[in-house]
């Protein structure tokens, strides 16, 4: 399976694994999984660090080098087609750029996205996971 984690849950498997439920534990470490991580949440982490809303114990790039090195995950470069993507969504979809990037990547890449938002989890146009299971 190849999962594109959402921002939080990214920080979550980093900074709070406890958070994560004993499914999407397993989704994370299963050799038979792909996890990507969008640069869009890094561009999200590195916007709450500096705003202190979220605090990382080391600096902020070291904290993306291992967060992405512990999970394995591909990096994401948000493309052309992605940002199109985030705009042509098949309605109703909320506002949030971020998020619309994120499942427009989910959706150009065919990936499933393991996130928390309900918003996103009951939104059937794009296949998800919910991390909390």
């Amino acid at each position: 399976m190849k999962l594109l984690l959402d921002t939080h849950v990214w920080i979550w498997s980093q900074e709070d694994p406890d958070r994560l439920g004993s499914q999407a534990k397993r989704l994370l470490v299963g050799s038979d999984n792909e996890n990507y991580v969008s640069t869009i949440s890094t561009l999200e982490l590195a916007r709450l660090v500096a705003s202190g809303a979220v605090a990382v114990s080391i600096p902020l790039r070291e904290w993306v080098e291992r967060g992405l090195h512990a999970l394995q995950a591909h990096t994401v470069a948000v493309s052309h087609d992605m940002a199109m993507e985030a705009y042509a969504l098949p309605e109703p979809f909320h506002k949030d750029p971020a998020d619309r990037l994120l499942v427009g990547a989910a959706r150009c890449l065919d990936l499933i996205f393991v996130t928390a938002d309900e918003r996103i989890l009951s939104y059937r146009g794009v296949r998800s996971k919910d991390a909390r299971r």
